[in-house]
């Protein structure tokens, strides 16, 4: 939404994806540490075998190891998020660049943006919406988000350290307008920090 007002958008989600890919140095530290097993046939990361054995799985005893992937790959993906938001600041100095990811909070990252936004619905959204996104069944939904919500730090904490938060448990129209609020507020900072 904030992409079609005009925002200069990365998700760093895609970065990561970009990041593993085979002959990246990070896919090779990846699957140095975490194995073969997390490989398809072709050598590219299988996603769901990489989340399982970073989430872990308590019941079988197998401990989690989010911490150590997320060494590995935050560094990266930061480096490659400033690289893009010094370009973007190069080439449009008053836009608005906005780098969408879930773990800034946890990644120790927050200072390098000027303003946090975060977006909350209800948690049985959040399991529905998983569920729709990866076509598979709520319950296995609702076991998956669990585990990655376990390494995440707690909406509270997150909606406590944003400057804006986004109610995304209504209507479309509804995130929509809020979506359009922050935007106006945003041209309003960029204009006041513009060199006249």
């Amino acid at each position: 939404m904030f992409g079609r007002l005009g925002a200069h958008l990365i998700q760093a989600d895609a970065v990561s994806h970009e990041l593993m890919q085979p002959g990246q140095p990070v896919y090779e530290e990846v699957v140095r540490r975490f194995g073969q097993g997390i490989l398809d046939r072709d050598g590219r990361v299988n996603r769901p075998r990489l989340a399982q054995a970073a989430f872990g799985n308590p019941a079988t005893g197998v401990a989690p190891r989010v911490k150590e992937l997320n060494e590995i790959v935050h560094p990266a993906v930061v480096e490659r998020e400033n690289r893009w938001m010094e370009e973007v600041g190069k080439k449009h100095p008053d836009a608005v660049a906005i780098v969408e990811a879930a773990l800034i909070l946890e990644a120790g990252v927050a200072d390098r943006f000027d303003r946090l936004i975060v977006v909350t619905c209800r948690p049985e959204q959040r399991t529905q919406r998983f569920a729709r996104r990866l076509g598979i069944s709520e319950d296995a939904a609702g076991s998956e988000v669990a585990r990655r919500m376990a390494a995440q730090i707690p909406d509270e904490e997150k909606i406590k350290a944003a400057d804006y938060v986004i109610d995304n448990s209504g209507p479309l129209e509804h995130t929509e307008e809020q979506v359009r609020k922050i935007w106006a507020e945003l041209q309003r900072l960029v204009r006041a920090q513009s060199p006249r």
